[in-house]
């Protein structure tokens, strides 16, 4: 918590380890022996120690001008020993240095500086400006002792700044993948409003249209032909029950989180002859040939067929006018087809080829790598095929 509060307050940061800094330097010359302390007022310290410290605390900010100040109070107090902050500043600032910038430009800095003041240094010792102190009479000591310093803050500067890019390439990635989950989810989303629109489409514009085509047939008939008014009226109900228990299977679907919710039966190759019958209830007269010898398929390869020929079937009876259709599945070896034409004289581009029921049925057949075929034949009607390939047990071998 202190350190997430820390990195979001630099400033604030950067402060408390200027002021812990400065009280060290002032401790370490308060305890220090004698012959290495400072010949300087106390106050004097403190005050020197307090000014050279504030580079430390806005470092991140103004980083050029912390540098220039802190290098003229590091000259300034090789001439009067003060109490040293002026060196763990320029440690500090020479780390950020190697922390925000390239290592170039770092290293085109820092050493000049440091070896400026260096030189300066053993410059002031040579000709007997400053006195020797005790620990740095050798330059060659000075000199391996400031480089081996030098070299260890750069590193941990440069190390720092390693840790900072890659925790942002982390977290540029992590928002990369949460927007990828998220397009991936929205898509699925779209994907599944799709689908159920295709099957909305698929059950209730089907059984709707043959409702309402048998609706006007009764009302014609029903002075004339009680009887068969009757039976319409019966077929209609029946329809409606239909509708009614596959809208509310889908909105269960919709309802629940369950991924097994959907095991409700589908329509199959099976209810394919009870869509036609209903269709020549509604008056439309089709006839089904069956081609080959029929063998199980796939229950969505079946769905598949089952919703083409309810397709084609109820557009015809909404678009065709007077017309006979007719429905032809063919069990090859290697594939499943079917087709269904009418000889309607209406328009010869159907207004349905562009909707719903025509795009689910093309991508229902693209699902399983089918393709699909429609148009209107020459000399008035309408034609949809499709071919579905399978992958049958022995099928290969029987090629072999």
């Amino acid at each position: 918590m202190i350190g997430k509060w820390l990195r979001a307050h630099p400033l604030a940061a950067d402060s408390i380890l200027a002021a812990a800094l400065g009280l060290f330097a002032v401790l370490g010359g308060l305890l220090s022996p004698p012959e290495f302390r400072s010949a300087n007022p106390v106050w004097l310290s403190v005050v020197w120690t307090v000014a050279a410290v504030v580079p430390i605390a806005v470092r991140r900010r103004w980083l050029v001008p912390a540098l220039v100040v802190t290098v003229a109070m590091c000259l300034v107090s090789q001439l009067h020993l003060m109490s040293g902050a002026e060196s763990y500043a320029l440690m500090v600032l020479t780390y950020t240095m190697a922390a925000y910038w390239s290592l170039r430009r770092a290293l085109l800095v820092a050493v000049p500086v440091w070896a400026g003041i260096m030189v300066f240094h053993v410059a002031l010792q040579h000709y007997g400006v400053v006195e020797q102190q005790a620990w740095f009479r050798s330059p060659e000591l000075l000199f391996f002792s400031n480089t081996a310093v030098l070299t260890f803050t750069l590193l941990i500067g440069r190390l720092n700044k390693t840790r900072r890019l890659v925790e942002s390439d982390l977290r540029e990635r992590t928002r990369i993948a949460e927007t990828t989950r998220q397009a991936l989810a929205d898509q699925a989303v779209a994907d599944e409003r799709r689908r159920i629109a295709r099957e909305l489409h698929d059950v209730v514009a089907h059984h709707v249209s043959v409702m309402g085509i048998l609706a006007t047939g009764a009302r014609r008939s029903m002075a004339a032909n009680p009887a068969a008014a009757d039976a319409a009226l019966s077929t209609i109900e029946e329809t409606g029950r239909t509708t009614l228990r596959e809208l509310r299977r889908l909105l269960n679907i919709m309802r629940t989180d369950d991924d097994r919710a959907d095991l409700a039966p589908q329509p199959s190759l099976a209810g394919v002859e009870s869509l036609i019958e209903q269709l020549r209830d509604a008056g439309l007269p089709v006839r089904l040939e069956v081609l080959g010898e029929p063998y199980d398929l796939d229950p969505g390869v079946a769905l598949t067929i089952y919703r083409i020929v309810q397709e084609a079937l109820t557009n015809t009876l909404k678009h065709a006018g007077p017309a006979t259709a007719e429905v032809r599945l063919t069990f090859g070896e290697h594939s499943v087809e079917v087709e269904a034409t009418d000889d309607g004289r209406g328009p010869s581009v159907r207004p349905n080829v562009a909707g719903h029921g025509l795009v689910g049925v093309r991508e229902r057949v693209a699902l399983y790598g089918g393709q699909l075929r429609l148009g209107p034949r020459p000399g008035g009607g309408f034609r949809i095929a499709a071919s579905i390939p399978m992958d049958r047990p022995g099928s290969v071998t029987e090629r072999e």
